[in-house]
């Protein structure tokens, strides 16, 4: 919307230039997107939002102005204008008050019309309105000024019986006034008489009815209609004007007769005339809204120390009446026109912007940081994610398997299953107690569809009973099988699926969920790896017998799965993160290389190693570990390094060769180890 320097001064003594006014008010949200000097005056091109109707009219701007400037606003006082002695016989009639909750009309009988003078013809030239003639110039400067949209009709092309506000019949039509045909319906509001329709309501008027150059008597027109009824219509008919701009934002009772007033003065003075007529039909004044808000609310939203005074003050510029409700409480009624002011929080930011947003001190929040409150299903997105990253497909099998199923897998367990009384199939008989049935069908199926290798997973709950009792337990069943292409440099190398790989998942996975205490135990020879965390048994690894993978028609391939506990693995999960500082010192690294025998665990051997190093010893880690025709029949080879490091200083050989000896003389005596 477009506004001028001057215009505005006519509400508000403005003694700054018109770029300190337009940064004023763009810093109290009043954004002005131009400013242009032309024609002796300076336009100011506004953005307004679609919440604040009250400011798309100069009267409107120049409020805010006195508020942010600290001037008086000059309210003008209302015309009185005399009715001259006629008889006129006219009646309103509005078929909803929803639709029309107010309408005002002025019958101004000998206007002369013509040009208008100078000074109107400018104002409305600068704000981009092209001047027609002195009465319909009046009430588009009415409309800029109060944002009240005005409509003056040819009073004798109007029935004497009177106006009717209703909706349109399907199929009516009217000629507006730029020569356009409307084809209208029930969903527009139209001003008519007996005969035709007069104007589509808040858009447009019509041909018929318009101000010409022959004119003698006109018919003023002020109303309020309904915001949603002038959106629906405009849209349907591709209309826009200055008018229905405003009509869909909101139009108050105050603006609507004080500028009917203003309009009709300025018409008897421009085009000569008596007024013979005043009527008004519908509501005239609405209840005032109030808003309940704590004194020191903005201190505390905004960080920024405001006076009660000063709070009052500001809100008694902004037209907001202030009552004492309590001590620390204040009741403000809200002027009609801020119909965008309905909660505290809108109160806190009048304060704000007109305070000054640059008063508002920069001030860093103070933030605690807190360990993340993971709960269940978000360590199992988290479990799901690290599987996934390490090329593990995951799958979802039905909950019933078949008691012949289970049969296969359940030697040597002792499981007393839950039977479904009444089974759909014979596939479907049993809750099931594991996973690992079902996951081992998908491997099958898998092959069968010739894949190569297959890297399954799967989280589920299975079913048990013990005394009586239903048990449910989150379980992790992984199955791995098959050969896998890796492309190096200058070869292909097949990585095959064995144990060690699923026990590779699992420590990654358990690095991942800061799970700290957990060991494999072997059972049988390497054939079962018992998981346990923080001491109780948690899962295993195992490889799949043949007889089971001959019933799935599984030929010259291994399976490896795992089943796991996820409640217990959960309840040892630790999130929170440490950081420490890199090194300040180098480290020395000594490598020992042995042959070691295959039933000595490996993971025994480091922790020794570990806690025989002392604090020099930073990290052991195996770099080497090989099986070959060096190495004597079950034996393997290992290297060992050991990295030493001092936090405090740079170590020298002599305090290294000691702990090194140490460490050697304790892999030979302990763990039998031969040097290499």
């Amino acid at each position: 919307m477009k506004i001028t320097y001057y215009w505005l001064k006519d509400f508000v003594e403005i003694k700054i230039s018109p770029r300190q006014l337009a940064d004023k008010l763009t810093m109290a949200g009043i954004e002005v997107k131009g400013l242009e000097e032309k024609d002796g005056d300076f336009v100011l091109d506004i953005e307004t939002t679609s919440n604040r109707p009250d400011l798309l009219s100069v009267y409107g701007i120049a409020r805010e102005v006195a508020v942010i400037t600290g001037k008086s606003f000059k309210e003008p006082k209302p015309p009185k204008i005399a009715t001259a002695q006629n008889k006129t016989d006219f009646d309103i009639k509005i078929n909803s008050p929803k639709d029309c909750p107010l309408y005002t009309a002025k019958i101004i009988r000998g206007v002369k019309i013509g040009p208008s003078p100078g000074w109107l013809k400018k104002r409305l030239e600068l704000v981009g309105c092209r001047s027609i003639n002195n009465v319909v110039d009046i009430t588009n400067y009415i409309l800029f000024t109060y944002g009240e949209p005005l409509h003056a009709f040819d009073f004798d092309r109007i029935s004497s019986e009177g106006i009717f506000v209703r909706r349109a019949r399907r199929g009516e039509r009217l000629m507006t006034i730029d020569a356009g045909e409307c084809l209208l319906d029930e969903d527009m509001l139209v001003i008519a008489d007996n005969n035709r329709i007069l104007a589509l309501a808040g858009i447009i008027g019509g041909k018929e009815s318009e101000v010409s150059g022959d004119t003698k008597n006109i018919l003023l027109e002020a109303a309020i209609f309904a915001p949603v009824l002038i959106r629906r219509a405009r849209q349907k008919l591709g209309i826009e004007t200055n008018s229905s701009y405003r009509f869909e934002r909101g139009i108050d009772s105050e603006t609507v007769q004080k500028a009917s007033a203003c309009a009709c003065a300025l018409i008897l003075e421009l085009a000569s005339g008596k007024m013979t007529l005043k009527k008004e039909t519908g509501l005239l004044k609405t209840r005032p809204r109030s808003i309940l808000t704590e004194v020191a609310s903005a201190e505390k939203i905004l960080g920024s120390h405001i006076l009660p005074k000063e709070t009052i003050k500001i809100l008694n510029r902004l037209g907001l009446k202030t009552k004492r409700a309590s001590k620390k409480m204040l009741r403000l009624t809200i002027p009609p026109y801020r119909n965008d002011l309905f909660t505290q929080i809108d109160i806190v930011e009048e304060l704000a912007r007109i305070h000054g947003y640059d008063a508002i001190p920069n001030t860093l929040p103070k933030i605690t940081p807190q360990p993340p409150s993971l709960q269940k299903r978000d360590l199992v997105s988290l479990t799901k994610q690290t599987l996934v990253a390490l090329g593990l497909n995951e799958v979802i099998t039905y909950s019933l398997i078949s008691r012949s199923l289970w049969g296969m897998f359940s030697e040597g367990q002792d499981v007393s299953v839950i039977e479904v009384e009444n089974p759909l199939s014979s596939e479907q008989e049993i809750l099931r107690p594991s996973l690992i049935p079902s996951l081992v069908k998908c491997v099958a199926h898998n092959y069968n569809q010739r894949q190569q290798y297959v890297y399954l997973f799967e989280i589920a709950h299975v079913f048990s009973q013990k005394e009586g009792n239903l048990r449910e337990e989150l379980q992790l069943a992984i199955a791995l099988s098959g050969s896998r292409a890796i492309f190096l440099e200058d070869m292909v190398v097949k990585d095959t699926a064995g144990l060690l790989h699923l026990k590779g998942i699992i420590e990654t996975l358990c690095a991942r969920l800061g799970v700290e205490r957990y060991e494999f135990v072997n059972r049988n020879h390497n054939q079962i790896i018992d998981i346990c965390i923080s001491g109780e048994g948690a899962g295993s690894l195992y490889q799949i017998p043949r007889r089971i993978l001959n019933y799935f028609d599984i030929k010259n391939r291994q399976v490896i799965v795992a089943q796991l506990s996820l409640d217990r693995l959960f309840a040892g999960a630790v999130l929170t993160k440490q950081f420490f500082a890199l090194p300040k010192f180098p480290a020395i690294t000594r490598d020992i290389s042995f042959i070691l025998k295959e039933e000595i665990p490996v993971q025994e051997l480091l922790a020794a190693l570990k806690e025989q190093g002392g604090s020099l010893l930073a990290a052991v880690t195996i770099t080497d570990y090989y099986r070959g025709k060096q190495i004597p029949a079950g034996y393997r080879g290992i290297t060992v390094s050991c990295v030493y490091r001092a936090g405090e200083r740079t170590l020298r050989e002599e305090e290294v060769n000691p702990i090194d000896a140490t460490l050697r003389a304790l892999l030979e005596k302990r763990f039998q180890a031969k040097m290499r």
